[in-house]
Order: structure tokens, then sequence, then C-alpha cells
């Protein structure tokens, strides 16, 4: 059984470039920027300040080989931006436009109220299948769920979608990205009575809501 531990500091490089393999081939990842190439590049600056940014100020789990993360946000969280406009200018280039086109759309899904967002859950493929994102979830439930905080995310796969809904979330309906793939939302209620399926069922792909930019509260 894998042990799971808190990321630090050190290991942003690592899960940055986890990470940036799991979007090689991701369908939003692909729709936001069609270039792979470019596309390695602009999610590398992209995730490096996220992943380093939820280190601090998140919650981060990985197991001890490194071969899996989750990466969660709190909000409203501490008046320290994710990225600013100018940043994510910086670093999307020409994909700016689409960013913010997909920031618009899960924007109008998420909630202002307080929760936690599932912002990354990734399990490398030879990882797969061994309980490992169950695992990762379910350590991060049982802090928060003593609290009654609720639990929201986007996903990219309806394989991720139906992982999650095996561990209490609920889907949506699915949200549309203009000529673009769709998503879907989930939630979780704080500590929910139902009981969720085996941590050992199917592993997730990718969780990928790309809400990489300011998280401050408005005022």
């Amino acid at each position: 059984m894998a042990q799971i531990r808190p990321a630090q500091p050190g290991d942003v490089p690592t899960i940055t470039a986890l990470l940036v393999d799991a979007v090689t081939a991701d369908p939003v990842a692909e729709w936001l920027v069609p270039d792979p190439a470019e596309r390695q590049t602009v999610f590398h600056g992209l995730l490096a300040m996220e992943v380093d940014h939820a280190v601090e100020w998140g919650n981060v789990d990985v197991p001890i080989d490194l071969t899996a993360v989750a990466v969660w946000h709190r909000h409203p969280v501490p008046d320290t931006a994710v990225l600013s406009e100018h940043h994510l200018g910086v670093f999307a280039g020409r994909a700016l436009p689409r960013f913010r086109q997909l920031h618009a759309l899960v924007g109008s899904y998420r909630s202002d109220a307080p929760h936690h967002w599932l912002s990354w859950l990734h399990v490398t493929s030879t990882r797969r299948g061994q309980g490992i994102g169950g695992r990762l979830l379910d350590r991060h439930h049982h802090r928060v769920d003593q609290l009654g905080d609720p639990y929201d995310t986007v996903v990219t796969t309806e394989a991720t979608r139906d992982f999650l809904r095996g561990h209490g979330y609920r889907a949506g309906l699915p949200l549309h990205l203009p000529s673009g793939p769709r998503l879907w939302p989930l939630t979780r209620s704080g500590n929910p009575a139902a009981t969720t399926e085996s941590a050992g069922s199917a592993s997730p792909e990718l969780a990928v809501p790309y809400d990489l930019r300011d998280r401050r509260r408005t005022p």
C-alpha cells in the first residue's frame, strides 16, 4: 500500500513534470493549446506556479515515490494570487483567449461559498488500478469532512467523473466549451452519509479545471 504524505517545496519540479506529462493528451489541454510542443511550454509555466502556490497555501498530497498527486485549494484563500492576469498572459501567449473562455465557463459553475477545490488528481499510468487515487482523495476527505466543508471540481474525462462519483461526488450537467470538448462539474458534501465505492476501483486520469488565475476573495 502506497504511503501518502504532504508535498514539500522541493517536490514542486517533479510534480510539475508529472502534470505536464498528464496534459499531453488531455482533451481540454489540446483545445487550449493545439500544438503539442507549445502545450508543454505553456503548461510548464502555469503549473509550476500553481503547484508552488498550492504547496504553500493549499494541500498537495503525493505517494512516497511521487507517481501521483492530488492538488487542493481552499476557497476563499489567503490574499495571495495564484496567477495574475499579467502572468497568465505571459505564460499562455496566443492561447490566452481560450484560457479566458475556459475560466469564464468554470467560473459560472464555481460557488462563492467556502469550499475545497480539487484542482488536479493524477496517477501515472504504471500505477493505476492500485487504489492510489482513492487514498489520495481519502486523505483530504478525512481532514475536511469533520469540518463539514463541501468539495467542488471540474474534470475533463468521463472516466474521472465516474471515479469521483464512486467517492461520494455528485455530477452536474456537462459544461460545453465553444467548439470544444465537454467538462463535468462535480460536488461532494462534507461528511457525506452515502457509502462510497472501494478505493481500489479504476484509478483516475486527471481532474483539470485549469482555474489558474487569481483566487482571492472579491471585495
